[in-house]
Parts: structure tokens; C-alpha cells; sequence
């Protein structure tokens, strides 16, 4: 039994005031349910800070959208793990479609960058997805296995249980379309797969494999009801309680499945 993830991811998106009420908002919405689920928020670099201090002690964590594989020094613009874990951050997202085919990023880059954040203790959000032309070639499984071998070279077994993946198909973020609850389980199947045969079939089973790509509230509970995945990665309806707070709910109704 998988414990599901509903995680935020804020983007280029809040300004200070809106960041810090957004999050007292969804303190505000889990405060005195069960939290059988791990809720994460994960807001722009300059709101880290005072997001963490909006959410206080109502279980919601709190991530980053990025990271840097070296060291702090003169690597000007860039943010450390070690940055990230003094201001108490518990996550940080890596691979999004947006780093990798808007800002060039590579299946090395990735992984350089997982492996750094794993060292420390931080836990990642691995996504990987493919291209609409990918999936309309029948391609998608073989995109598939090429991220997930990209980004978790030369990560051992024992570091997967800081790493949750997110499929995220990239002609379904924030077009309003999205994969249907059965193409999402194969895909997430897939991957469970592909574990399976490169570690071993208890840490595919241990695995949180998170959906991401147009999530709303209208269709969280069927996508979060499929046997394979364990949670969302929701963008632009996590920008607001009305739309994330019910995310959330159908998250905490399908933990432990």
C-alpha cells in the first residue's frame, strides 16, 4: 500500500502576497483532517521562505522547482541542495518537461542533479513524459525508459526511497487535455516495469508514481483511483485553494489503496 502524493507545482507563478495567502489557505483546508497522504506545495525561489512559514505546522510540505548539482561557489544565478535544506525545504522537483525541452536540459544534467539532492538528504520528484509526436509514433514507452535510465544512472537501491516519479506526457500540460485514467496507468504501469527489471520488484512496488498534466478537481479521483498511480503533480489548478484544496481531498480518499 502506496502512501499518495498530492504535490503543487506553483511555476513562474505568485507574488509574495498572493504566495503567503495561497498558502495559509491550504494550512487552513487540511487543518484537522487526516493527513494519510504527503501534501506538498512547491513555490518560486524569492516565496520559499515565507511559504514554509505560511504552512507552519500543518503537515503540508514544502519543495523547490529546481536545484544545482555542485557545491556552493561561483556558479552565479544558481541554487545549492545545502541552500535549499537550511531553509527546510523537503523536495525538489527535477526533469519537469519545461527544464528539459524549454531550457535544454539533459538526461545528464538531471541525473548530476538528482544524485547531488539524494547525497544530501532531499528528496526528489523525478518526472519524466513524452512529446505528443513521441506518442503519436508509438514511442512513449521507449522516452520512457530512456529518462528513467538517464535519470537514475548509477542511483542505488537503497536512495529510491527518496525518490517519487511523476509521469507527466507533455502534450497534457496546460492544454486542457489530458490522458485518459487508462492511458495513465499503462504508462505509470510501464515504469513500474521497468523497475521491476532494473531494480527489483519490491522497490517497483514501493514506488509513488505521480500523474501529472491538466489535474483538476472534475478528474483527480478517477486518475488518482487507478491501481498504479499514487498521486498528482498538478500545475496550474494548484494555484488556488478552490481548485488544489479538492485535489487534495481525493488524494487523502485514495491513500493506502
Amino acid at each position: 500500500m502506496r502512501r499518495q502524493m498530492i504535490a503543487g507545482n506553483w511555476k513562474m507563478n505568485t507574488n509574495l502576497e498572493s504566495g503567503k495567502a495561497l498558502a495559509e489557505g491550504l494550512a487552513k483546508h487540511v487543518s484537522g483532517k487526516d493527513l494519510n497522504a504527503d501534501v506538498l506545495v512547491c513555490p518560486p525561489f524569492p516565496y520559499l521562505q515565507a511559504v514554509k512559514a505560511a504552512v507552519g505546522n500543518s503537515g503540508i510540505s514544502v519543495g523547490a522547482q529546481n536545484c544545482y548539482f555542485e557545491e556552493p561557489g561561483a556558479f552565479t544565478g544558481e541554487v545549492a541542495v545545502d541552500m535549499l535544506l537550511d531553509i527546510g525545504c523537503d523536495w525538489v522537483i527535477l526533469g519537469h518537461s519545461e527544464r528539459r525541452h524549454v531550457l535544454g536540459e539533459t538526461d545528464e544534467v538531471i541525473n548530476k542533479k538528482t544524485k547531488a539532492a539524494l547525497a544530501k538528504g532531499l528528496g526528489v520528484v523525478l518526472c519524466v513524459g513524452e512529446l505528443l509526436e513521441d506518442r503519436e509514433a508509438g514511442k512513449t514507452n521507449a522516452v520512457l525508459d530512456e529518462q528513467m535510465k538517464g535519470g537514475l544512472a548509477d542511483v542505488a537501491a537503497g536512495d529510491l526511497s527518496k525518490i517519487v516519479i511523476a509521469y507527466e506526457p507533455v502534450w497534457a500540460i496546460g492544454t486542457g487535455k489530458t490522458a485518459t485514467p487508462e492511458m495513465a496507468d499503462e504508462a505509470h504501469a510501464h515504469i513500474r516495469g521497468w523497475l521491476t527489471s532494473n531494480y527489483d520488484q519490491s522497490a517497483a512496488d514501493a514506488m509513488r508514481i505521480l500523474y501529472g498534466g491538466s489535474v483538476k478537481p472534475n478528474n483527480a479521483a478517477e486518475l488518482l483511483g487507478q491501481p498504479n498511480v499514487d498521486g498528482a503533480l498538478v500545475g496550474g489548478a494548484s494555484l488556488t485553494v478552490d481548485n488544489f484544496g479538492p485535489i487534495i481531498d481525493a488524494g487523502l480518499a485514495q491513500s493506502g489503496k
